[in-house]
């Protein structure tokens, strides 16, 4: 599916095949989801978004692609990078998600570079060896198959790019798990149920003991991967 003003993409969207619970989970929290955002990382998740499309080394005239995008964050911030030459694709398997974003395109600094697809992570719509930079927000924790999801997301990319991903991070020691934990309980939650959404939340445990484990004690951290030239 492609959302009004942009270009009809030379790619047909694939049937999005995935766990129902989390994509009706991101669909019924879309209308709030930037504001959630704003609240519980006390803005500083723009930041994070700002170093991650750093990280990806984006450049002026790249295709680029923005997986698992929700409202657009990220392909905003590379819309500027790659400028009217380059090209922005933002993939979400939210309908919703993508409607907002389409709808925030006017009212952000960017250019008319952007293309909203719907589509699975786990089966991207797109040609090997095609992007010159690939970003991920906070979706990989997100997946039903990680493996996988990086295994697509290394096909599409060109031998010799960079993907950045920027998700929670699990990390090795106790005491900043336990601190996440609460932070969890006794923060995100409490917050997110003034909106009616405390169970959505909630899963937010489940799924960072179910993440990748990371170094350092700092319950956020980007990972970036290199594709190697072959």
């Amino acid at each position: 599916m492609m959302l009004a003003p942009y270009p009809i993409s030379t790619f047909r969207p694939t049937p999005v095949r995935c766990a129902n619970d989390r994509q009706a989970l991101f669909s019924r929290i879309a209308p709030v989801y930037d504001n959630l955002n704003d609240l519980l990382s006390l803005g500083q998740h723009r930041i994070w978004k700002r170093m991650s499309v750093s990280w990806s080394r984006a450049k002026l005239g790249d295709r680029v692609l923005d997986v698992c995008c929700g409202s657009g964050d990220l392909a905003f911030l590379l819309s500027n990078k790659v400028g009217s030459d380059g090209k922005v694709i933002g993939l979400d398997f939210s309908k919703e998600q993508l409607m907002v974003a389409s709808s925030r395109s006017s009212t952000k600094n960017c250019l008319k570079n952007i293309e909203w697809v719907e589509g699975d992570a786990l089966d991207l719509p797109f040609a090997d060896d095609w992007f010159d930079a690939i970003t991920m927000g906070y979706g990989l924790r997100n997946v039903v198959n990680k493996q996988k999801a990086m295994q697509e997301i290394l096909r599409v990319l060109k031998p010799g790019s960079t993907v950045s991903i920027l998700d929670f991070n699990k990390s090795n020691e106790p005491l900043a798990s336990s601190i996440t934990e609460l932070m969890i309980d006794n923060i995100v939650v409490p917050v997110a149920s003034v909106y009616g959404l405390s169970e959505e939340y909630r899963y937010l445990k489940s799924s960072i003991r179910e993440f990748l484990t990371g170094i350092g004690e700092t319950c956020f951290r980007s990972r970036i991967f290199y594709r190697p030239t072959l």
